[in-house]
């Protein structure tokens, strides 16, 4: 399994999610090495051109993920998948901000305020 590949898991939620009708060609690789390759592209950042070729021709995966946004097939997942919000919730920030050491003063020393 790759770093970025989808989970057993994560590929059964999903996989009833996809189209059961084809418009075009029957793929070869299937749908599962599809969407990891447009997952792997959204976490990598990597352009369609960069694609590894285990993912198949780059040209491929990408006109099959510009069909699917025009038809609409992504908002219908991420809606699908988008989890229920209660009224009553919490944040949680574990973020900690630093300032650098050249904020502590100037040289030799901060000067008291009088």
């Amino acid at each position: 399994m790759h770093r970025h590949a989808l989970s057993d898991a994560q590929w059964e939620r999903l996989s009833s999610l996809l189209p059961t009708k084809r418009t075009g060609p029957k793929t070869r690789r299937g749908d599962r090495l599809f969407l990891d390759a447009v997952i792997y592209r959204l976490k990598t950042g990597v352009p369609w051109r960069d694609l590894p070729e285990r993912f198949g021709p780059w040209k491929s995966v990408y006109n099959r993920f510009a069909n699917w946004s025009r038809r609409g097939l992504w908002r219908h997942i991420f809606e699908s998948l988008q989890l229920d919000v209660d009224d009553e919730g919490s944040i949680v920030d574990a973020s900690i901000v630093r300032a650098h050491q050249d904020a502590a003063g100037g040289k030799g020393g901060s000067r008291p305020i009088v």
